[in-house]
């Protein structure tokens, strides 16, 4: 059985070569060493072959058999056209969900993972640490607008968007805190707009709210 120890370890160990990649701390191409990589980060081999390879499924990360994980490179346009997809995929999520209403079950949930966000950010440690954290609630405020939509479509729609990992939810990693506070700023408002049964003002705002992570995405590459 694994205990919590192990797990933090696990999910911190991940969330660090996840951020280390979108920071384009790796060269493209480049082959990743287990044997390096475990002590360079005083872990054994075993957690970190079991994040490369969640990397991997992530899109991350090459795999091949016998010879082991190699950097992906994404086009720069691809990237675009995948925050272009998903800001109108998540715009009407966020329109149907006005439209039709939510949930006492829902609102709580949204009010919950905002309150979550505003400690997360208010928190006086490591920016890695802070953005590690904000990435689950991120990932979970997004979640939350789609079951209120009540659309499959859409949410095949926007998974398809994110089998390029740089334009998922889950990804905060490469942006600055202060990105990150302006993104759940706009959260606040989206689900205002939803509570408000304001469908326009709704996608509108979630539209906008995706378009500025994919400039945030743009700056953080050019960085590069």
């Amino acid at each position: 059985m694994i205990d919590r120890k192990t797990k933090r370890q696990g999910a911190w160990l991940l969330e660090h070569l996840r951020q280390r990649l979108l920071d384009g701390k790796f060269k493209l191409g480049s082959r990743l060493n287990e044997v390096r990589l475990s002590e360079e980060l005083k872990v054994s081999r075993t957690p970190v072959r079991a994040a490369l390879q969640m990397l991997a499924g992530e899109g991350l990360l090459h795999h091949t058999p016998n010879k082991g994980f190699t950097v992906r490179e994404f086009p720069v346009s691809d990237i675009i056209d995948a925050f272009e997809m998903r800001s109108l995929a998540e715009g009407l999520a966020a329109r149907l969900a006005a439209e039709r209403g939510v949930t006492d079950e829902v609102r709580q949930r949204l009010e919950q993972i905002l309150a979550e966000g505003d400690v997360v950010l208010q928190r006086r440690s490591s920016a890695e640490a802070q953005r590690t954290a904000y990435a689950a609630v991120n990932q979970s405020f997004h979640r939350a607008i789609f079951e209120a939509a009540g659309s499959s479509l859409i949410q095949e729609v926007v998974r398809l968007c994110q089998r390029m990992p740089q334009a998922s939810a889950h990804n905060v990693m490469a942006f600055e805190l202060d990105d990150i506070r302006k993104r759940h700023e706009s959260h606040h408002r989206i689900y205002e707009a939803i509570l408000g049964r304001e469908p326009r003002e709704a996608e509108s705002q979630m539209r906008q709210h995706v378009l500025a992570v994919k400039l945030s995405m743009i700056r953080s590459l050019r960085r590069r």
